[in-house]
């Protein structure tokens, strides 16, 4: 009787019958990118991002845990177990989706380049050639810099997070930054030490954000996408959005 027992559970679980347990839920993020994601003095996470997390966690009646990962290695946390999503401003992208799965999308994430003030620095490879931009590590920003611009001449800086970025902006060691349109509004350009800089031309194509999960939680998946479904339909989505934003930020 042991024995058979013993088949049946091992045929179970080889098959997937088992629920795996999401009474917690593990959110990795970067906490270098207001809005979306930062610490308050008292070194609580806030951000959209992370009112975002926790209403989801509290329709699945799950107890959120936030873990805080530099961006680059978001990903390979995900991979690792470290987390259940990355929930960081994390733009869909085909190259992301082999190696993950996404949630239904949050918003969207435009891309502007930021300069001096007066600057005649432009998002282009002719204006930015001999210049020295910052991006984050493994965000959106460095592959559009690295497959357009770091090959024709432009020096394509990379960091660990968005606040070593700005560091090296306002210190004058670069001459622009590549990065998430209202990340740079919000958390640079209205800011004290956003002070004398602007946007530097049009807004580039990049995609939406979503929350990075992997392939083989589809249950998890499915339970979030319904959650943030469950969020735009009730109001809540606009209720945690006007906290932030004065402008519609999910788009069509």
């Amino acid at each position: 009787m042991k024995k058979l027992a013993l088949c049946v559970a091992l045929a179970l679980a080889a098959g997937g019958a088992y629920a795996k347990d999401w009474s917690t839920i593990r959110f990795g993020t970067d906490a270098s990118y207001a809005p979306f994601e930062s610490k308050a003095p008292d070194g609580k996470l806030v951000g959209f991002d992370i009112d975002l997390g926790n209403e989801i966690c509290k329709r699945l009646d799950a107890k959120c845990e936030w873990v805080e990962q530099d961006f680059d290695g978001m990903i390979p946390g995900l991979k690792a177990k470290k987390f259940d999503g990355a929930l960081s401003a994390l733009t869909v992208t085909p190259q992301r989706e082999q190696q993950i799965a996404f949630s239904a999308k949050l918003y969207n994430t435009p891309t502007r380049l930021v300069a001096k003030k007066g600057s005649p620095l432009l998002p282009t490879v002719q204006s930015l050639r001999g210049k020295s931009v910052g991006v984050e590590q493994g965000s959106i920003q460095e592959t559009y810099a690295r497959q357009n611009w770091a090959t024709k001449g432009v020096n394509v800086i990379t960091y660990q997070n968005q606040d070593q970025v700005y560091l090296d902006l306002n210190s004058g060691r670069l001459d622009a930054a590549l990065q998430d349109e209202v990340q740079a509004a919000l958390g640079f350009l209205k800011t004290p030490r956003g002070v004398g800089f602007a946007f530097a031309g049009q807004e580039l194509p990049t995609g939406a954000a979503a929350i990075g999960l992997r392939k083989d939680d589809d249950d998890l998946k499915s339970k979030i996408d319904k959650a943030i479904a469950d969020m735009i339909k009730d109001g809540t989505y606009k209720k945690i959005e006007s906290k932030y934003f004065d402008f519609d930020v999910y788009g069509s």
